[in-house]
């Protein structure tokens, strides 16, 4: 059984950066993907960032690309998204994610991710 705690949320004016952090537990395949998902009230999750864990590919949303980062420290099973020159529509919950049954992770398709964290809240203020 794998679990994820994530961390670092928090308030930033636009233009700022928030690191967010996810521990996590248990056995993860180096097939697996994971990844950072975020939904704002009223609309679907969505995909942000991908990693897979046996390899160095990333796969990010247009709407982030060139201003987030995903990472993963093996040593701490943690996984990571640093987040930079934030704006109002990136305010949501984060979620981090984990698919161990297969993944097409340049697709985002949250259905394919079976472990979830508890969340993790964004507010950027313009």
């Amino acid at each position: 059984q794998v679990q994820l705690v994530e961390s670092g949320g928090g308030s930033v004016q636009a233009g700022g950066s928030l690191r967010l952090s996810c521990a996590a537990s248990g056995y993860i395949r180096s097939s697996s993907c994971m990844g950072w998902f975020r939904q704002a009230p009223g609309k679907e999750r969505e995909g942000v960032a991908v990693i897979l864990i046996g390899g160095s590919n990333r796969y990010y949303a247009d709407s982030v690309k060139g201003r987030f980062a995903i990472s993963r420290d093996n040593s701490k099973n943690t996984l990571f998204l640093q987040m930079n020159s934030l704006k109002p529509e990136d305010a949501a919950m984060y979620y981090c994610a984990a698919a161990d049954r297969g993944c097409r992770p340049n697709l985002f398709l949250t259905y394919e991710y079976n472990y979830w964290g508890q969340g993790t809240q964004v507010t950027v203020s313009s």
